[in-house]
C-alpha cells in the first residue's frame, strides 16, 4: 500500500527537503504541495492524501485553521494531519491538536523519524511522543481549562476504558497497554477505540487531550 502525502509549507525549500526525503522512501508518494493554508485545504479536497504535513505559520490561512477545516470535512474523514513546528513546545501545536491534528513533528526531524511518523499516522495511530507531546498537552490543559462537557463525557466510560485512556495519555502504545493490564493487544485496541467513540475523539491524539482536559490524568509536575 502506498502512503500518499501532501506538503503544506510557505517555504519552497522546506517542501523540497521533505519531498526529497519522502520520495526516497519505498511505499510513499507526494501527491502535491501547497504554499499557504487555503491552498492546503483545497489540495486535500482535490487529492485526498492519506497525510498532510502541515506547517503552522502560513499566509492566507494558518495551519491551525487549515487543520480544523480538513478535520471537520466529512468527505476528508480518512485524511490525517501532522503539524510541523520549529520548537518542541509551541503554543500553537496544542491548538492544532485540538483542531484535529494526529500529532506533530519538528522541522529538523531525522529522516528515519519522518518515515516512521508517516507510517504510524497512516496506520491510524497518533504521533504522540511521551517526552514532548505529553508535556505539551499537560502544559496547555492544566488549571482552569478543564471543561464541564469533558467531565460529563468521562462518566460515560467504563472503568476499563478510563484505565486504558489514562495509560494512552501517559504515552503507552496498545502493546504497552496490553502488557500493563495483562490483556491481548486486540482487546487493548478495542477498549481504546470504544473510548474514542464515546468521547468523540477523532483519533488517539484527541483522546489524550481529552484525558487531560477531563481531569482523568493530571499534568506531571
Amino acid at each position: 500500500m502506498t502512503i500518499r502525502i501532501a506538503l503544506a509549507d510557505d517555504q519552497a525549500l522546506v517542501r523540497a527537503g521533505f519531498r526529497s526525503l519522502l520520495e526516497g522512501t519505498g511505499g510513499v508518494t507526494v501527491v502535491g504541495e501547497a504554499g499557504d493554508g487555503r491552498a492546503a485545504v483545497e489540495l486535500a479536497r482535490r487529492a485526498h492524501p492519506d497525510i498532510v504535513l502541515m506547517d503552522i505559520r502560513m499566509p492566507v490561512l494558518d495551519g491551525i485553521q487549515a487543520t480544523r477545516e480538513i478535520c471537520a470535512d466529512e468527505d476528508l474523514a480518512g485524511v490525517r494531519v501532522i503539524v510541523l513546528t520549529t520548537f518542541e513546545v509551541d503554543e500553537y501545536v496544542f491548538a492544532a491538536l485540538r483542531a484535529g491534528a494526529s500529532g506533530f513533528l519538528l522541522k529538523d526531524v531525522e529522516p528515519d523519524e519522518l518515515r516512521r511518523a508517516v507510517t504510524v499516522v497512516a496506520a491510524g495511530d497518533a504521533l504522540l511522543s511521551p517526552s514532548v507531546t505529553r508535556r505539551l498537552i499537560a502544559e496547555y490543559t492544566a488549571g482552569p481549562r478543564r471543561a464541564p462537557t469533558d467531565v460529563a463525557l468521562l462518566d460515560q466510560l467504563t472503568d476499563r476504558e478510563r484505565e486504558v485512556t489514562a495509560l494512552a495519555a501517559n504515552g503507552l502504545t496498545n502493546d504497552d497497554i496490553a502488557a500493563e493490564l495483562v490483556i491481548s493487544t486486540a482487546t487493548a485496541r478495542t477498549h481504546v477505540s470504544r473510548a474514542m467513540v464515546k468521547v468523540g475523539a477523532r483519533d488517539r491524539a484527541q483522546l489524550v487531550v481529552f484525558a487531560y482536559q477531563s481531569g482523568l490524568v493530571r499534568p506531571p509536575r
